[in-house]
């Protein structure tokens, strides 16, 4: 679970990022964080995962404050970052070790985590060479596989399936349902409509720092009945605020 309880982030200037912003993320819940460039997506993801502290507000991580409490509350989730350019000169197989033994991971879970997660991404071929030497769909693969070798009751997503070929992407969909229908917490953003569609089971909706709606697509297309797409309705909602 993820809890944001009037959250705030003001930058030199005065200009607010993230404006007063409150939402729950439920255990089994695959909730999308969308919004226009420069609305707050990564300013609030940032905050959540510890790399920022609001100026006001709390965040908790299945009930542990992430400023009071940063290591604790990091053992509680897994973060793709949207960029993947880190650790550039470990290899594969080295930066996945380096990871599960921050998480405390046993040696043979995680082998076969390793082993399987390698097949399924088709990275296998690629473990014993440095990150530096790989594409930038290959730097994304190794950066979920991390978080999904570890395994946290709480993923958080920042433009997970950039750079992702077509099966990998369909492979970490299946991937994101399956940790949800276990009870776990998805929280990721996307500026790929169609994906937040499919596959969420509510949306966050954030514009000039503020958000302005959160609920399943069926509240907002109550809200908004001239709209049957989440393309439409985001750009109405948007639009509107």
């Amino acid at each position: 679970m993820i809890e944001l309880k009037h959250v705030t982030k003001e930058f030199s200037g005065g200009k607010k990022a993230v404006d007063d912003i409150s939402c729950t993320i439920n255990d089994g819940e695959i909730v999308g964080f969308i919004g226009p460039n420069g609305a707050g997506k990564t300013t609030t993801i940032k905050m959540i995962t510890g790399v920022l502290n609001p100026n006001e507000g709390e965040i908790l991580i299945n009930g542990i404050n992430i400023v009071k409490e940063p290591l604790k509350a990091k053992m509680e989730f897994g973060l793709v970052p949207d960029q993947a350019d880190i650790f550039l000169r470990l290899k594969g197989i080295e930066y996945l070790n380096f990871i599960a033994d921050m998480y405390e991971i046993d040696g043979a879970i995680r082998k076969q985590r390793i082993h399987d997660l390698a097949e399924t991404f088709e990275m296998s071929t690629a473990l014993n060479d440095r990150i530096l030497s790989y594409s930038h769909g290959m730097r994304q693969k190794i950066v979920i596989m991390a978080v999904l070798i570890c395994d946290p009751r709480v993923w958080i997503l920042d433009e997970p399936m950039t750079g992702l070929d077509p099966q990998s992407s369909f492979r970490l969909k299946e991937k994101m349902r399956e940790h949800a229908n276990r009870g776990n917490t998805v929280f990721f953003s996307t500026h790929v409509l169609e994906v937040a569609e499919k596959l969420c089971d509510k949306v966050a909706i954030i514009n000039h720092g503020k958000i302005v709606f959160f609920g399943t697509l069926e509240e907002c297309k109550a809200m908004h009945p001239n709209s049957a797409t989440l393309e439409e309705l985001f750009l109405e909602v948007v639009g509107n605020a």
